[in-house]
């Protein structure tokens, strides 16, 4: 394997999920080169390529569609604050969820539409058809919450995704 193949790899087993453009700026590869790698490491079954909620995200082959999920699901600042408002808090209602991550409910429920699909949240109906929001493997996301470190142009991205978010509510 060259050494430009192996530095993309290895930039994707260090970073689970990281999106392409990250991979880019990590390795300081051209785009068409790391398009090149990339390519051939998924064809060769050395790394697995999926799209998440419009992002393509790369992850080691052995890593499974909840972990996955979780990982490229979390790559987005509220969804990743939700994760970690259940994990404290066991399970909550929707709207005590958005006051605590800081966003409209509206905002909220299009994050939990990705993570229920992906079966990583799970919204309960009580008795009363009252909705409260679970994690569905608790343990499992709090070890893979562990794997995700956002970088700052993630982090602009999505506080910027944020402030479009209020402006249109």
């Amino acid at each position: 394997m060259t050494a430009a193949r192996e530095t993309v790899a290895a930039c994707v087993r260090e970073d689970p999920g990281v999106h392409f453009n990250a991979v880019v700026r990590a390795t300081d590869l051209a785009p068409g080169q790391v398009q090149h790698h990339v390519r051939r490491l998924v064809d060769a079954g050395r790394l697995a390529r999926e799209e998440v909620s419009g992002r393509t995200h790369y992850f080691p082959p052995e890593y499974g569609d909840f972990e996955r999920g979780v990982l490229a699901l979390a790559r987005r600042e509220t969804a990743r604050d939700l994760l970690y408002y259940l994990l404290e808090e066991g399970s909550a209602r929707p709207q005590d969820a958005a006051d605590a991550v800081g966003v409209a409910r509206s905002t909220l429920e299009h994050h939990l539409g990705a993570l229920e699909a992906r079966g990583v949240v799970e919204k309960r109906r009580d008795s009363r058809n009252r909705v409260t929001l679970e994690l569905a493997d608790e343990a499992a996301t709090a070890r893979l919450l562990d794997a995700i470190r956002p970088s700052p142009t993630d982090r602009f991205v999505d506080r910027f995704e944020r402030l479009l978010d209020d402006l249109l509510d």
